[in-house]
């Protein structure tokens, strides 16, 4: 039977309709879907086995949540997901303004529509996707916008008295009575708005102005919190704490195999980058571990943490770059370059909070740096480990190069060259096709010239070589060429 086809109280009470709390309902539809073996929660990697069996566990105990974590750890997202454990349509009573349950109403209004027409009150449907309310906690926010207060305007048009718990105007908590609600940034809520919460969580009832209005809502609450605002903008009151059933510690990828997947979901590409840019494992990879890098860096702030926005915003600047360089060269298909990295800036100097270390560098500075660090991280997979000295009687994998540029003047290598001639200047260097060819003999044909350029800047980095930014490009030189050309 479709439910939403019943219009009238009395035809619910005939399909048997039975009233339950939400707490409830997400409960049973958790159990079902942990029976039947369904994920609970899609499209969300990483938590499978710590974040997300806290969450079924809080949910199974009925309890009121609190996701702590560093920003970008999907907390909203856990909590939006949150409905598809609902029912699909829930019955509410005609006109009500806080979902009134027609079998178990709580407002005046229901109450006494109910009492009028019995059981030809009319009943109407809310759909599940509605039964979810948020708000961003900020200093702003007052008591009147999330429990309510008396509205002078309704009181003069129906000619009632203060006194009258008609004149009440109800904040977001009382119209999301049945739904979830989530408070963001719990902390930055005030003191005193906190406290007003104390009552809906532990009793369900709500105080406006002195009423004494006893509403029982029906509540499922999930808050999500930044360590960070503990100490610095603001903390949550100790008793809130005491009446949030469970507190659920979120955390970053721990892979960047994981951290990949979030990045190859959430990032936004249109569909002719997809299609004219080829991208090489190698650079996916070096994108997620200039985050895990920056977790680790000195000159950033490990308390703001760094959130998986960053890689993803970094990823389609990458890929806005390489079709930037594409279009201004005249290709109709190209492939990420190393150099294409510096485009990528951008999305780091937002994301990061700089320590005074950092800030002696420069934003940008730092973000060159992390892109450095990532490519030192990973070199040794693919490549053999450079060392600092060579053993006289030891070979140096990398002799070939170092000595090609040694008796080089230099090697320019332009930002917008076309794959053409970007492919004829890495080929020139005959040493890093033997390189390839040795260490890395499965790598595919379109993926070799990112790999030619990575040993460049390999080498850069563990200062075998020196690179010097044109206004074009980018110029490598022997260490000792640098110096006697005055470079650096």
């Amino acid at each position: 039977m479709n439910h939403t086809e019943i219009k009238t109280l009395g035809a619910l009470k005939k399909a048997s309709w039975t009233s339950r709390s939400i707490k409830e309902e997400l409960r049973e539809h958790l159990i079902s879907k942990l029976q039947a073996g369904t994920p609970t929660f899609t499209g969300i990697h990483g938590y499978e086995h710590t974040v997300i069996p806290e969450l079924e566990r809080a949910i199974l105990s009925k309890h009121n949540i609190n996701l702590l974590g560093l920003r970008g750890q999907a907390k909203t997202r856990l909590a939006r997901q949150m409905v598809n454990l609902l029912d699909e349509w829930m019955p509410v009573v005609a006109g009500s303004e806080i979902n009134d349950d027609p079998l178990n109403p709580i407002s005046r209004f229901a109450t006494e529509l109910i009492k009028e027409k019995g059981d030809d009150t009319p009943i109407d449907w809310v759909h599940r996707s509605e039964r979810f309310a948020e708000k961003l906690a900020t200093p702003d926010v007052t008591v009147a916008d999330i429990v309510g207060d008396v509205d002078p305007i309704k009181a003069a048009n129906l000619k009632l008295s203060y006194a009258d718990d008609r004149v009440i105007h109800y904040g977001m908590i009382p119209r999301a009575n049945r739904s979830i609600f989530v408070i963001n940034e719990l902390p930055d809520l005030q003191a005193r708005i906190q406290v007003a919460l104390f009552n809906i969580l532990q009793e369900g009832d709500i105080q406006i102005r002195g009423f004494k209005l006893r509403l029982p809502l029906d509540m499922q609450f999930v808050f999500t919190a930044n360590p960070e605002d503990y100490t610095n903008r603001g903390s949550i009151v100790t008793p809130l704490k005491d009446r949030i059933g469970s507190q659920i510690l979120t955390h970053y990828p721990e892979t960047v195999a994981i951290a990949r997947t979030i990045t190859d979901q959430e990032a936004n590409l249109d569909e002719r980058q997809k299609t004219k840019v080829h991208v090489p494992n190698l650079v996916k990879d070096l994108i997620e571990e200039i985050g895990f890098v920056a977790r680790e860096s000195e000159y950033i702030d490990e308390k703001s943490g760094i959130s998986a926005r960053m890689s993803i915003t970094a990823f389609e600047n990458l890929m806005s770059t390489a079709e930037r360089r594409m279009l201004l060269s005249g290709d109709t298909t190209t492939t990420i370059r190393y150099s294409d990295l510096m485009g990528i800036i951008p999305a780091i100097t937002g994301k990061v909070e700089l320590v005074y270390e950092g800030e002696q560098e420069g934003a940008d500075e730092v973000a060159k740096i992390l892109i450095g660090d990532a490519t030192r991280s990973l070199f040794d997979d693919y490549f053999p480990k450079i060392e600092k000295l060579v053993k006289d009687n030891q070979e140096d994998p990398y002799g070939d190069v170092l000595a090609w540029f040694f008796e080089q003047s230099g090697f320019e290598l332009e930002d917008n060259l076309t794959d053409k001639e970007y492919k004829l200047m890495l080929d020139s260097i005959t040493p890093l096709e033997e390189l390839v060819n040795k260490y890395q003999p499965e790598t595919v044909e379109e993926d070799r010239y990112f790999l030619k350029e990575f040993i460049l800047f390999g080498l850069v980095e563990y200062k075998k070589l020196s690179k010097y930014k044109l206004t074009t490009g980018m110029r490598f030189n022997d260490l000792y060429g640098n110096y006697i050309s005055g470079l650096g």
